[in-house]
């Protein structure tokens, strides 16, 4: 089992984006996705902080893992002390953006390579959202049935 943290306020995985060409070498138009730039750094945000914390642990190629994923959006500043405590003692929690899913969708594709072969090697999974004073998202990667 490895466990990280992700410092930070959680950041979603960004739709790609399409530009269009034309090639004067071929006289063609074509159209180009790319990833934005955001969704690169986050990216590379979680690989950095998983070396940093995991060092060079990779989970066998025939594991089927299990991956718990704890995301704290920061308080606004503007929140009432009542509505604070709330927040902080999980009482009230974020139905704001990022989405869980595109959360869970960046964590996962940047641990590609890095924590395990493929996210296809995912078979389960868990994903919370709450408040906190200190934004960051937690992540825990197991083989799947262990605890």
């Amino acid at each position: 089992m490895v466990k990280f943290i992700v410092p930070g306020e959680p950041a979603g995985k960004g739709r790609p984006r399409f530009c269009a060409g034309y090639s004067n070498k071929t006289g063609t138009a074509y159209t180009r996705a790319y990833t934005p730039k955001k969704t690169k750094m986050y990216e590379n945000l979680v690989k950095i902080e998983y070396e940093r914390q995991c060092g060079r642990y990779k989970f066998p190629d025939d594991s089927m893992l299990d991956i718990r994923i704890f995301a704290y959006y920061g308080i606004p500043n503007s929140t009432s002390k009542k509505k604070r405590q709330g927040m902080v003692e999980g009482k009230i929690r974020p139905t704001k953006k990022p989405d869980f899913d595109n959360i869970a969708k960046i964590i996962c594709d940047s641990l590609n390579g890095i924590a395990y072969k493929d996210d296809k090697m995912i078979v389960d999974g868990m994903f919370r959202k709450y408040y906190s004073e200190d934004p960051r998202v937690e992540v825990k990667i197991m083989i799947a049935g262990e605890k």
